[in-house]
């Protein structure tokens, strides 16, 4: 695979996977924009910027999956969180069981080939 090949299918698959990343990260509690900005960063290859991150979140609330609130803040102006819906929680758990059954799947090919 060319640079440009494999380059061009990471960003594929980056894209693939920003909004499964951003449900789990906002799954156990909500999250504000900027907080879920850095949290995605600590997570190696996925290379993930505030102007990624906003217009998936809006898609998301527009769908149903996540809903938003304002929250005081000490340290500047009021800061909208997100947190999942009961509909957004039954999505993610239809998510994270095709993810991990394509997980499981591509290593059982992996597998195959060392054999």
């Amino acid at each position: 695979m060319t640079d440009l090949s494999f380059d061009n299918w990471m960003t594929q698959l980056r894209k693939g996977l920003l909004e499964l990343a951003i449900l789990n990260a906002i799954a156990p509690a909500p999250l504000y924009g900027y907080d879920i900005v850095r949290r995605l960063s600590d997570v190696d290859h996925l290379v993930i910027t505030e102007g990624t991150v906003y217009p998936i979140l809006s898609r998301l609330k527009n769908s149903g999956f996540v809903e938003t609130y304002l929250e005081e803040s000490q340290e500047g102006p009021p800061r909208k969180y997100y947190r999942l819906t009961d509909r957004g929680r039954d999505e993610l758990h239809r998510m994270n069981r095709h993810w991990d059954s394509l997980h499981d799947a591509i290593g059982g090919l992996r597998k195959e080939r060392k054999r």
